[in-house]
């Protein structure tokens, strides 16, 4: 985990030492790595916890042998902060992860939930490329937040007593109208009334801004976010482990995955997020929902795209413009 020290990173450290399937996990941050760290040691779970700070090499360190690098790190959004200032601080800290992933790990599964996803992920894969190790099969963007709220707040509706039974596909994005969710796909089909529809597509796509408002500005949506990016975690290791049928949402480079480049083709981006199957090797394949969408999301789709272009070309011209890692 890098970033292990934050507001994501210490609950995820915490819900993945408490997973069985995780036999070793190193923590690295620039700050209170070994505290959390002494923490996290004393819970009677399997995973072995080693932690590190940037001095001595440790990111090399806690890199070492990685099979799975999980990125919450970078800074949230302070106020007086604008957009720009938070991409630049977090576009380099993912930009010298990578470079660390790059030289020391590159064939691990690398999962982004540094914000903005829909610019740190080419970022990343920027970064691969410039190294020439870049698998787009192994680089996702952690878009389960946006699934895990669209099956909760879809609950209110529906009375299902378990959320997370109800499979509703989120694409697109990670951020406001880039996020589509297709609650016409859900799985058992869900009734929303007409009247229902609009507010609840709002509240999945901005939902972040409810926790910010509700934590009166001094914090986001960490513990939620912890939570799923543990799921996607977990998911990812029990496929690599060889387990079928795994799907989930995530935000990919299409033309690199099996069946992604006729999606591509369509939305007119590279960088999309839809159902994956998950396996050995990563992203087996991209499914292509986009044919039965109903004509809601397709006009929320076309909103979608023209965010995600601007954001995928910011990410691009970061790495192209940049002089390298620090």
């Amino acid at each position: 985990v890098c970033g292990a020290s934050g507001g994501i990173g210490q609950p995820l450290s915490l819900l993945l030492k408490a997973s069985p399937l995780i036999d070793e996990l190193s923590l690295f941050d620039v700050v209170g790595t070994p505290g959390v760290t002494a923490d996290l040691s004393h819970i009677s779970s399997v995973a072995k916890v080693t932690g590190f700070l940037k001095e001595d090499d440790g990111l090399h360190k806690a890199l070492t042998g990685a099979d799975v690098v999980v990125i919450p790190a970078g800074v949230p959004r302070k106020p007086g902060m604008t957009r720009d200032d938070l991409f630049n601080i977090n576009a380099g800290i993912v930009r010298d992860l990578i470079t660390g992933v790059a030289e020391t790990c590159p064939k691990a599964f690398i999962l982004i939930i540094s914000n903005p996803v829909n610019s740190t992920v080419p970022i990343a894969a920027e970064v691969m490329k410039k190294a020439a190790v870049f698998d787009p099969k192994r680089l996702f963007g952690v878009t389960t937040l946006d699934v895990v709220r669209a099956e909760t707040f879809v609950q209110e509706l529906t009375g299902e007593k378990d959320p997370s039974k109800t499979i509703i596909p989120v694409i697109g994005g990670h951020s406001g109208e880039t996020i589509v969710p297709l609650f016409s796909q859900a799985k058992p089909a869900v009734n929303i009334p007409a009247d229902k529809l609009g507010p609840l597509v709002k509240r999945v796509q901005f939902g972040g801004d409810e926790v910010v408002q509700a934590k009166g500005g001094a914090g986001s949506a960490t513990l939620s976010m912890a939570y799923a990016g543990y799921r996607f975690t977990e998911s990812v290791i029990k496929a690599a482990k060889g387990e079928k049928g795994i799907i989930e949402p995530s935000y990919v480079y299409l033309p690199g995955v099996p069946g992604g480049d006729v999606i591509a083709k369509e939305v007119g981006v590279d960088f999309f997020s839809v159902p994956i199957e998950l396996g050995p090797s990563g992203a087996e394949s991209a499914q292509n929902i986009l044919s039965s969408v109903s004509s809601e999301e397709k006009q929320l789709l076309e909103a979608c795209k023209t965010g995600l272009k601007g954001s995928i070309d910011k990410g691009v011209e970061f790495i192209t413009n940049s002089s390298g890692a620090k």
